[in-house]
């Protein structure tokens, strides 16, 4: 009996200890699992470190690149083009002007009613949807059809039949190549839009002849991309807006420079000594940006590699795609979000407004983190602690498209001087500068819907410039500078003297 009682103790003891070898065994390949994700965690933190100091480095780059670009053509990433606009809004502007923002498979026509002293802009907008076969057919038939959408506009506010010339500002967010305030010429379709017979022909003129065929007296006395309405819009309201920023699905800027800085084109002249340049700053690249191997896989795999290297970084296009491919490389690294779902291997399944949901997800359990996580991509039941792990993915990622597009904004300040550096050519920071208000007008989902984009952007700003000259920089939110803002170059370049530039 003894022997008996003594078997089984043994057998129980074996039994024991083999479930306490199991369970030990399974804590320890856990806890390899979570150091390899956590070591995945840290490379990217470390790739995507935006210190002040490297930072500061990518400002001096910014501004060096657009000193290039504006000496010559072709001698910088950025394309530092001449939009010919030298004259923004004052907020003196008094009349009715119109707008036409053609940018994708809608259009929108507006009309605004100026009263002067900056008055309060409450436009009236109509937005028409593209019919599909407009956009593959003849230009002719595209411009006639919206000539007509334009009279049916101007008829239900005023009369068509007036004898005064009614001016019309048109944003076009086609690649253009200005050739003066009012003309440009179409270099290629993107978007959809496949109108062969439009190509390198000018725009504004194609538009021009429309109306008149329509019989509607109106004129296109400005073409401008969206970025430069910002800045119009922004100069409206506040006569010290000297950039504006557009962050949002994509992302550009724009200025005001001296004539006499622009090298490129020596002898131009314009009445007021300036112009506006749009920078094309997406195109933007320097060895100091923290680059990722997200980043170059994001690109190579994209239909424009080796281009648009800055917006891949920091537009609302990407972000998304980066937190999706950091999340697919620690689903095969470990299996701490369970089974490799197979939407991981979809480029661009997870959207940045579902980024933004989840890394802003204040609930105790990260139910909305969950949720994404479970309908978008197919990952459900994962632990807090993995859902606490997405959230820092898309804090990094995000922390660093923002600190970047700061130091992108104050590039632009040192290039004109509004840093108190003096300048790119001012050499060391002068104390003795009296420092100037300066605004920023920025517009873009990705700056006014994301908070934490938003306070990243304006914590790096003040870490960049120091307090001291961070107080006399403010941005400014604008909405509708691609419509509104073109509406209000129509007001500005609505005198006689619209051709006040010359080359000589």
């Amino acid at each position: 009996m003894g022997k008996v009682v003594l078997g089984v103790a043994v057998g129980v003891a074996v039994a024991a200890c083999t479930v306490a070898a199991l369970v030990v065994g399974r804590r320890v390949r856990s806890r390899r699992k979570w150091k390899r994700v956590v070591g995945v965690l840290k490379e990217m933190e470390e790739s995507c470190e935006t210190t002040v100091g490297r930072l500061k480095q990518v400002v001096d780059a910014m501004a060096v690149e657009m000193h290039a670009g504006l000496a010559s053509e072709g001698g910088s990433k950025l394309k530092m083009l001449l939009t010919f606009v030298d004259n923004l809004p004052s907020g003196s502007e008094k009349g009715i002007f119109y707008a036409l923002d053609l940018g994708g498979t809608n259009f929108r026509v507006l009309r605004v009613e100026l009263g002067g002293q900056r008055s309060d802009l409450d436009p009236d907008v109509e937005q028409q949807p593209i019919p599909e076969q407009l956009m593959t057919g003849r230009s002719e038939d595209l411009f006639d059809f919206i000539a007509s959408s334009l009279y049916q506009f101007v008829e239900k506010n005023d009369s068509v039949q007036s004898p005064i010339t009614k001016l019309l500002g048109f944003t076009f967010s086609f690649p253009v190549k200005q050739t003066s305030v009012l003309s440009g010429v179409l270099i290629k379709w993107t978007k959809g839009f496949a109108i062969r017979d439009m190509v390198e022909k000018e725009v504004a003129g194609a538009l021009q002849q429309a109306l008149t065929r329509k019989g509607l007296n109106m004129r296109v006395s400005v073409l401008v991309n969206d970025t430069v309405g910002t800045l119009a819009l922004g100069h409206y309201h506040d006569a010290d807006t000297v950039a504006a920023v557009i962050i949002g699905t994509g992302t550009n800027a724009c200025y005001w420079e001296r004539t006499d800085a622009i090298i490129k084109c020596q002898g131009l002249l314009t009445t007021s000594g300036g112009m506006v340049v749009n920078m094309e700053w997406g195109n933007f690249w320097s060895s100091h940006l923290p680059r990722t191997s997200y980043d170059i896989e994001l690109d190579a795999e994209s239909p424009n590699p080796n281009d648009q290297g800055f917006e891949k970084m920091i537009s609302g296009m990407y972000l998304g795609d980066i937190v999706r491919r950091v999340i697919l490389r620690m689903s095969e690294e470990s299996d701490v979000f369970g089974p490799v779902s197979s939407r991981l291997y979809l480029p661009f399944t997870l959207r940045t407004p579902l980024m933004a949901a989840m890394h802003e997800d204040d609930s105790p359990e990260l139910t909305q983190v969950a949720r994404i996580l479970k309908d978008v991509l197919d990952i459900p039941d994962i632990p807090l602690k993995a859902r606490k792990l997405v959230v820092k993915i898309c804090d990094v990622v995000t922390r660093r498209a923002a600190r970047l597009a700061a130091a992108g904004i104050v590039g632009i300040l040192k290039k004109i001087g509004r840093d108190r550096s003096g300048g790119i050519t001012g050499g060391r920071s002068r104390s003795d500068i009296k420092m100037r208000r300066t605004a920023v007008a920025v517009e873009g989902s990705l700056y006014t819907q994301y908070t934490m984009f938003r306070e990243y952007l304006h914590e790096a700003l003040n870490e960049i410039l120091g307090e001291d000259i961070a107080r006399h920089v403010v941005v400014i939110v604008t909405e509708d500078g691609s419509g509104t803002g073109a509406a209000l170059l129509a007001a500005s370049h609505s005198s006689e003297n619209v051709n006040n530039i010359q080359l000589i």
